[in-house]
């Protein structure tokens, strides 16, 4: 995702462009663009009027209904006491005439909100184009996805290439696999160590979690290397097999308990003393969140009330918000299981 700083009202127009930009390249109409600018322009303003400020994220992302722009609005302002009454048109606690949201919910295919009283606010805007627009294809078969799926992914500062790499891959009919990998240090080397983990992970999706990261391990010699972790959901068996090398985070949530998974030291490709395969149980729908060291990891769901429930998307970029290092790669992947 591109981020984009909106502390001032010309970046307002920034964030429409970035926004705009990505819809170009999805091959959106004009008219379908034209939500995307209004969405995106909506929550830049929205941050400065109401948070003096904060940070837009802005990518694509593929959803139930089809390609879609993704856009993330993150600050640290007062936040809200009443989401809902504050989506409302005509509400306005700055004098506007308090069409902000309401706008943005307008446009968009899929719209969510957190936010806490003196926590800040996160605006996830999603838009799919018009299906009635879309060119007509051949249907191309595909499993239907077990887990709603959010990331956000973004590149060192001053690098053009971000050496992180993720994937999802649903296999059987009963299973989901989750990988997040760190390429060794950062820029276009190290995006082509995570490159070479995602090829090897989609060869291999449909074997076990260990046999995987052995497969990377192996895969990955002629790189420079990576940190790389794989969680493999059976939601038949209520089982997550997890295995890691180096310091990916993962973490599952399931029936108010979470459990941090374990990883071994190491760097796939150049050295790795154990690979070992972990199991946990969980009950009813997990949520599962895997990340790289560009984020914190001294981060609990217990200082978001309710965030657990949003979207995936949205509680990615929160925990990016609040934990993002600054001077690294950073991804963050939150996966929860459909009922």
């Amino acid at each position: 995702m591109q981020p984009v700083c909106v502390e001032d009202p010309s970046q307002i127009a920034e964030a429409r462009r970035t926004a705009v930009a990505v819809a170009g390249r999805l091959g959106f109409s004009s008219s379908d663009s034209g939500r995307v600018a209004i969405a995106a322009t909506e929550l830049a303003t929205n941050l400065l009027r109401h948070a003096g400020g904060g940070r837009m994220l802005v990518g694509r992302t593929e959803g139930d209904a089809g390609p879609a722009v993704e856009i993330l609005a993150l600050d640290r302002g007062p936040g809200m006491r009443d989401v809902q009454v504050c989506l409302r048109d005509g509400y306005s606690t700055a004098g506007t005439a308090g069409n902000g949201l309401g706008a943005v919910k307008r446009q968009s295919t899929l719209m969510d909100v957190w936010s806490q009283p003196g926590g800040g606010t996160g605006v996830l805007a999603r838009i799919a184009a018009t299906p009635a627009l879309m060119p007509i294809l051949p249907p191309v078969p595909r499993p239907v996805p077990l887990m709603d799926v959010g990331v956000v992914q973004t590149a060192m500062p001053g690098e053009e290439a971000c050496g992180d790499g993720w994937a999802v891959e649903t296999v059987f009919t009963d299973v989901t696999v989750l990988m997040v990998v760190d390429g060794l240090g950062h820029g276009p080397l190290a995006a082509d160590a995570a490159a070479a983990a995602m090829r090897v992970l989609h060869r291999s999706r449909g074997e076990p979690a260990g046999a995987i990261i052995q497969a990377i391990h192996d895969g990955l010699r002629a790189t420079r290397g990576a940190a790389v972790a794989v969680a493999r959901v059976d939601h038949r068996a209520g089982i997550v097999s997890y295995c890691g090398i180096g310091n990916i985070t993962g973490v599952l949530v399931s029936g108010g308990r979470v459990q941090k998974m374990v990883s071994h030291n190491g760097t796939a490709g150049l050295s790795a003393r154990r690979i070992q395969e972990f199991t946990y149980s969980f009950a009813g729908t997990p949520l599962v969140i895997l990340h790289s060291d560009g984020l914190g990891s001294g981060w609990s769901l217990d200082s978001y009330p309710g965030l657990i429930m949003r979207d995936p998307a949205l509680l990615a970029g929160m925990l990016a918000r609040d934990f993002d290092r600054g001077r690294d790669d950073v991804t963050v992947l939150a996966a929860r299981g459909r009922p």
